[in-house]
């Protein structure tokens, strides 16, 4: 019997679990300096294997969407931090001062790659342009979610401390991805036929940072300090600023003139936030024992946003399905 949709997936309850485990079991002291080395290495081997999964040319294919790749940029970096600092008075009584700093985490982050890509393919849209939103999305959010952690989310930040973060950044995430890609001649056909090595080492890689991150704020009192009541608060917030992003894509893809394809692209691509990417930034962005609580909003967004983009995909690909044959019949 298939699961149903609408039901959580292996990774998500994989997180759950990892939560649980490093509640119960927090690992310190020298248990815990062990898991932070692997875990560095894991994020490294990570990126280094999507640089070379990464193809050059479907990122060309659709490059020349210059105005498609700015709405998706301009939707991503500026009217999602704008709505998480316009909708601050009104959300943060539903959560704490901690928990809503995630959020405005979540809301500097890159948009995310995959599954992007993938809701893109099932309903329709621009798949050539979506590969290169989402990759440049990436790559970009690597330079602009640290200057916009220092000015909108970090109180009291500067310059120095945002260029700090783009260099541990570039040295941790980037370095690898860029030395995975300048291999892809050697290893990229090996990397794509071994799919399965990817999935293990990018959802392997997420579960020992949750674990480490967590272990360090059970430590510091991580849940002596959220409530229950803040946790059901924090999914409103996620479900208001995803329901929000949908409707504004929907609509900016509409009355910019875009077509179906390229408007079906905007909505997967601009109202989505990496999991991937955010946790390890997380980590290099703020103190151990801070990035349970910054990272507890993005993985609950991540999941809303998998199911949501889940259902509104498969509608999206019925209604273009349905226009298929009274398109036909237009033709003949």
């Amino acid at each position: 019997m298939s699961r149903s949709r609408y039901l959580p997936d292996n990774f998500t309850l994989s997180l759950v679990a990892v939560v649980a485990l490093a509640s119960l079991w927090p690992a310190s002291g020298g248990t815990a300096h062990f898991f932070e080395q692997f875990t560095m290495v894991a994020i490294g081997l990570l990126f280094f294997l999507h640089g070379a999964k990464l193809s050059r040319e479907a990122v060309l294919g659709g490059i020349t969407h210059w105005r498609l790749h700015l709405m998706v940029f301009a939707s991503t970096f500026v009217l999602f931090p704008l709505l998480g600092l316009l909708l601050k008075p009104v959300l943060t009584p539903l959560v704490t001062p901690e928990l809503y700093t995630g959020v405005l985490f979540l809301c500097v982050l890159p948009a995310t790659v995959q599954s992007a890509i993938a809701f893109t393919s099932i309903a329709r849209g621009n798949i050539p342009a979506a590969v290169c939103s989402a990759s440049a999305s990436t790559l970009l959010g690597v330079f602009v979610t640290p200057l916009l952690v220092s000015l909108l989310v970090v109180k009291h930040g500067d310059a120095g401390a945002s260029l700090g973060a783009i260099g541990r950044i570039l040295l941790q995430l980037m370095a690898p991805f860029v030395a995975g890609h300048l291999l892809r001649p050697w290893i990229g056909g090996w990397v794509k036929r071994r799919a399965a090595v990817l999935t293990l080492v990018d959802r392997g890689s997420i579960l020992l940072v949750v674990y480490t991150a967590f272990s360090a704020a059970v430590i510091e009192g991580l849940w002596k300090e959220i409530p229950p009541s803040a946790l059901v608060g924090l999914l409103a917030v996620c479900a208001i600023l995803l329901a929000l992003m949908l409707v504004v894509t929907t609509w900016a893809g509409r009355s910019l003139g875009f077509d179906k394809a390229d408007g079906i692209t905007i909505v997967f691509c601009g109202s989505k936030k990496s999991l991937a990417s955010g946790i390890p930034m997380a980590k290099v962005l703020f103190a151990s024992h801070a990035v349970g609580a910054i990272v507890m909003p993005l993985m609950l967004f991540h999941q809303m946003q998998l199911m949501v983009c889940a259902v509104l995909a498969q509608r999206y690909a019925r209604r273009q399905a349905a226009l298929e044959p009274s398109t036909a019949k237009s033709l003949a």
